[in-house]
């Protein structure tokens, strides 16, 4: 069971004055949909299901019979790592119908992080694939299943393996259990999911977010972006983050629309997916878009439906918000975190005219301020902390009030840790963020763990972790060294069979390596990433100079790459 939830009265009875807040809860509104667009395709996958909205709550009652005797109560959690598969949405509507909170987890997340989850939720059920992208699931979790206090009930999805344990299956789920057709109940303010995100100190945070902040989000979502029924989202991004289970999953269904997922994401695949499904919008992270962009060009392909693209995770340069109408797509940016669901974004029909300028307005019935260091609002044009307050402000994280109430202070504000400034119309611009995260591809990657991992290596004395920019993922890995007296050298390769030999979860290995004398550091003893950052630069640059011009590189590259060599205390 999960506990911690923080909701600030007087915002709540406003919230509930204003009807962004009600009764209903998303069960109430998925029996409105099945009821009403019964016959309507809800989810397609690129695995050949498809499934109606009746067709697809069917199956769902089915798993939801099996929880509910499996010994599942309202409120608690259910835990699943399951693929973009149509199965993540059978399970997602089945936790729904049972009013338990439902726990997606990431298909990157480790043995090690998977157990510390469902430690911290409480969970009884957990279900994942055998196998699936090289790796053996169904090993890993019989595996930790001793370490973790509650799991009772493991479930596994035997679509790529068959399974090598007497653990059941969803398949032998879904014939030979029936139909649960009893409604359970639960109040439209209690917690609805809970999403994983990384925390600054390492490891993962339960977000916790009730069914009103779910439904007021997507609401509002598909209001301000005037979606229909009619309209059909391509899917590309993993569903147990906010961008998929919020606006791939519920956004759709509160429409009576349709989802189009992609299992493993290939840029020219999409866009026969999205033209065959003939979609009419997407979301995703800066890397799809970029892939999707360049494929067009290069092999003067179109995406005949598809009217926008809706960018999160890093900054949306002007070049490409250009090269994208010029496919006939508006490419809009928009900000926001699991804890405050996007919130920002730049409207469609501005796209053009903001050009890559701004990372857009506030969504309606959520307020937004810029402050400093003391909590006080700066003037406009300044920089200062991102800060949010409104119905779909998440209300704590999972049993840790200490981390809650420094992120979520009394009032309803959650200090996202993120660097903007004010701009005309109310827009804001996005600049950086004071959490020492590295965003890859639209995941946080915290700096501070990878440099814990690094640290460990028996041949560096100092290093220091910093995002390296990077066109198509927004940033990527890079780290500076200092070698231990006597160790000649080093090389990235050497360091990833390491951190490989260490089992360090993939997703944080270096890119990037760059040996030095000595790492900046303040008198505190701080590192002084921003000159790390500068001389990483001058190093790119470099690098662009010589592949421009193979003579330039034979002339003048060894004088310039002499000159850039870089010793802290200068």
């Amino acid at each position: 069971m999960i506990y911690g939830i923080k909701i600030n009265n007087a915002q709540k009875e406003m919230y509930e004055k204003l009807g962004y807040w009600g009764k209903k809860t998303l069960s109430d509104y998925w029996n409105a949909s099945v009821k009403d667009y019964g016959e309507r395709e809800f989810v397609v996958d690129d695995r050949g299901y498809r499934y109606t909205y009746k067709e697809l709550d069917e199956k769902a009652a089915i798993i939801a019979s099996y929880f509910i005797k499996a010994g599942i109560k309202p409120l608690e959690v259910i835990s699943y790592q399951i693929p973009i598969w149509s199965e993540f949405v059978l399970v997602t509507v089945a936790c729904i119908k049972v009013g338990a909170v439902a726990n997606p987890i990431g298909m990157c997340y480790s043995r090690e992080e998977v157990q510390d989850i469902l430690n911290l939720t409480g969970s009884k059920i957990f279900l994942c694939p055998t196998w699936h992208h090289k790796t053996n699931y169904e090993e890993l979790i019989l595996s930790a299943r001793k370490h973790i206090k509650n799991l009772e009930h493991i479930v596994l999805l035997d679509n790529i393996k068959p399974k090598d344990s007497d653990t059941v299956t969803l398949k032998e789920i879904l014939s030979s259990y029936t139909p649960l057709e009893d409604q359970i109940r639960v109040d439209s303010n209690n917690v609805a999911a809970v999403l994983c995100t990384s925390g600054t100190t390492g490891g993962a945070k339960g977000v916790m977010l009730t069914h009103n902040n779910i439904v007021f989000s997507e609401s509002y979502f598909n209001k301000e972006l005037g979606l229909t029924k009619e309209d059909i989202i391509f899917m590309p991004a993993p569903l147990n983050h906010a961008t998929g289970f919020h606006h791939g999953i519920i956004s759709p269904m509160l429409l009576g629309a349709k989802v189009v997922l992609q299992s493993k994401f290939k840029s020219i695949d999409a866009i026969k997916l999205m033209n065959q499904e003939k979609c009419t919008y997407s979301m995703g992270s800066t890397p799809f878009i970029y892939d999707i962009l360049n494929d067009m060009k290069m092999k003067k392909l179109r995406l005949n439906s598809l009217k926008f693209y809706l960018c999160g995770g890093a900054p949306v340069p002007g070049d490409m918000v250009l090269k994208a109408y010029e496919h006939g797509i508006k490419l809009c940016e928009v900000y926001g975190s699991t804890e405050s669901v996007p919130h920002v974004f730049v409207r469609p029909e501005e796209t053009l005219e903001l050009m890559g300028t701004t990372s857009g307005r506030v969504m309606e019935g959520i307020e937004i301020r810029i402050v400093d260091e003391n909590r006080q609002e700066v003037p406009l044009g300044t920089v200062g902390e991102e800060v949010s307050r409104g119905p779909n402000v998440f209300v704590g994280y999972v049993n840790d009030k200490e981390i809650t109430n420094k992120a979520l202070d009394d009032e309803g504000w959650f200090y996202s840790g993120d660097l903007c400034v004010g701009g005309v119309n109310g827009n804001i611009n996005i600049i950086g963020r004071k959490k020492d995260m590295i965003i890859r591809g639209g995941e946080n990657l915290n700096s501070n763990l990878i440099s814990d991992y690094i640290a460990e290596c028996p041949m560096i004395r100092d290093q220091a972790v910093i995002g390296m920019p990077d066109e198509r993922l927004g940033e990527r890995i890079c780290v500076y060294i200092v070698l231990k007296e006597g160790v000649e050298s080093l090389e990235l390769k050497d360091l990833l069979c390491y951190m490989k030999q260490k089992k360090v979860p993939k997703r944080y290995w270096p890119e990037r390596l760059e040996v030095i004398d000595k790492i900046p550091r303040t008198d505190s003893g701080k590192v002084k990433k921003s000159l790390l950052k500068e001389n990483l630069k001058a190093r790119m640059q470099v690098e662009e100079e010589a592949s421009c011009s193979m003579r330039n590189l034979d002339q003048e590259g060894p004088e310039k790459q002499k000159s850039l060599k870089f010793y802290a205390h200068r």
